[in-house]
């Protein structure tokens, strides 16, 4: 797999962070890591390989919009 910077609203070169996976139409998501009990209790269809961050919004709309 070939990761390409797509951008961050961190200003001190800290999380969060999006990535291109080249040749693909997926991106990786860097962020703090969802760790409450109560948090993770909410979601659904959950798999054993995943894990969950926290990102803003406007990280996801600036560097990520649906086109």
């Amino acid at each position: 797999m070939t990761l390409r910077f797509i951008g961050t609203t961190s200003d001190q070169g800290n999380c969060p962070t999006l990535y291109d996976i080249e040749d693909t139409d997926k991106i990786v998501v860097q962020g703090e890591r969802l760790t409450d009990p109560e948090d993770l209790a909410q979601l659904r269809d959950v798999k054993d390989s995943e894990t969950f961050v926290v990102v803003p919004r406007e990280l996801l709309i600036r560097f990520a919009p649906k086109e």
